[in-house]
């Protein structure tokens, strides 16, 4: 079993992984909530995740990794202020907030899919949750809360060393993030149950010693933490936006009810932000960007996972049209380098792959620096030296790694038609066909027309390419 190091954002240093147990790495990644479409920022930190636990599994670990699915109580704030997300989407939209939670769950679990993000061994929802959640929070009631009129807070100064994980950050403290509620005794405070207020219309309420109301979104991950993991598991992840509130606080539910200092994982880790200078990162800017919307402008989900893969997931990535572009570009190359060693059989070679494995074994050992690896894996495709057969089977434990298909990936796969396109991949085959015969013919009036015609409907025709794609959708 190989060791690897990864960096945990609890101690703010890159430490050797000893697992509990390695036959059984243990892995919570705080969900989405599932009130509208996930964006591509959101989508990142599950690239980040399904990169984790395949460098643990390819490095000889088992794994059992759990994505919690939000659809009760997380606020329109990161604290305790406004509506709860899932009611207000409800609301503004007229329909059943479970037939609301149901779609984008699915939605959700589709993008996963198109990104080619393992299954993880569960997706519990919260609202199955609720009479544990219930028992958790009448557990801790009596130590570490307080009753106000609208439900019951959790008192951070109960716990030891309260937001040690977010610590002292250059963007400022956590608090600025947090709305003052009436009757607080300390700023951090936090809900851990919502009661309703009198005449409130809610769909999702349940009765609790602590009036009718709804859990704390901070509550739900402990409790599913632990009832699917255990009292103390290996790895918690999110993103880095959790590090600042979500997570401390979850972090302060665990000490109180286990009575001691033990954070509930031995490892925290956070992905970076995804940066769009156009402002469309945010769901409450009202515009922004899906994996669909990705793909409607002619590009393929997998272009968007080597963009994630080629910046280290503690970095900031910047997202543009050029970037995902120049993303896109890298994978037709690879692909098209796959394709010319099959077609080439077994053919010979001088040297081993052996090295290459090592080399990518070291890259992701290295807290998961796949930058590292992939030029590695650019070397390997090019290396003559090594037999065609035997770059293929090295080839396979970087596609265990990277994730990018590129086995069974091909380019007639790579040609997403943008929604816009007025043809289809048929037409564009018999034009394109039509188009050869006029040039064998020298009929290049004809050839030229048909050419102009693509073009018109949004097919490029690329005559010479050295890729040989010959045509392209533009976007």
């Amino acid at each position: 079993m190989t060791p690897i190091t990864l960096y945990n954002s609890l101690t703010r240093a890159t430490e050797t992984f000893a697992p509990a147990d390695p036959a059984n790495v243990r892995i919570y990644s705080c969900g989405p909530t599932v009130y509208h479409y996930a964006h591509i920022g959101n989508l990142r930190a599950y690239l980040f995740t399904d990169t984790l636990g395949r460098v643990l599994t390819w490095l000889g670990y088992g794994l059992t990794h759990v994505i919690n699915i939000t659809d009760v109580g997380h606020l329109t704030s990161d604290a305790d202020a406004g509506d709860d997300k899932m009611e207000a989407a409800a609301k503004k939209s007229g329909q059943d907030i479970w037939a609301v939670a149901d779609h984008y769950t699915r939605a959700f679990k589709q993008n996963l899919k198109d990104l080619n993000v393992r299954d993880p061994a569960r997706f519990p929802l919260a609202t199955d949750h609720v009479e544990q959640m219930i028992a958790f929070g009448t557990a801790i009631a009596d130590k570490h809360c307080y009753r106000l009129p609208d439900g019951l807070y959790f008192d951070v100064t109960t716990v030891p060393q309260y937001g040690l994980l977010a610590g002292t950050r250059e963007d400022g403290p956590a608090e600025g993030r947090i709305e003052t509620v009436e009757g607080k005794r300390h700023p951090a405070d936090f809900a851990i149950w919502r009661t309703s207020a009198p005449g409130e219309n809610r769909q999702m309420e349940w009765d609790s010693p602590w009036g009718r109301g709804a859990p704390g979104w901070h509550l739900e991950c402990s409790v599913m933490s632990r009832q699917y993991l255990g009292d103390h598991f290996d790895i918690h992840t999110g993103g880095i936006d959790h590090r600042e509130i979500h997570h401390p606080n979850e972090i302060a539910q665990n000490q109180a009810y286990s009575g001691s200092a033990d954070t509930g994982a031995t490892v925290w880790m956070h992905n970076n932000f995804l940066v769009d200078r156009t402002g469309k990162m945010s769901k409450s800017s009202g515009e922004f960007l899906t994996l669909p919307a990705l793909v409607a402008r002619g590009f393929h989900p997998l272009a968007y996972r080597l963009m994630c893969l080629q910046a280290h997931y503690r970095s900031e990535l910047e997202f543009s049209w050029d970037n995902l572009a120049a993303a896109q570009t890298r994978l037709k190359r690879l692909v098209q380098s796959v394709a010319a060693l099959k077609a080439r059989g077994e053919g010979k070679g001088a040297a081993a792959a052996s090295p290459y494995r090592e080399r990518l074994a070291a890259a992701v050992a290295d807290d998961l620096n796949t930058p590292r690896a992939l030029p590695v894996l650019d070397e390997l495709l090019a290396d003559k030296r090594v037999s065609p057969q035997d770059r293929l089977a090295a080839l396979a434990n970087f596609d265990a790694v990277l994730g990018l298909e590129l086995l069974t990936l091909t380019r007639e796969d790579l040609r997403v038609r943008p929604e816009s396109a007025g043809i289809d991949e048929a037409g564009i085959a018999a034009r394109l066909a039509e188009r050869r015969e006029a040039r064998a013919a020298k009929d290049f009036a004809r050839s030229d027309a048909i050419r102009d015609e693509l073009a018109a409907v949004g097919v490029e025709v690329m005559d010479g390419d050295p890729m040989g794609w010959d045509w392209k959708v533009q976007s």
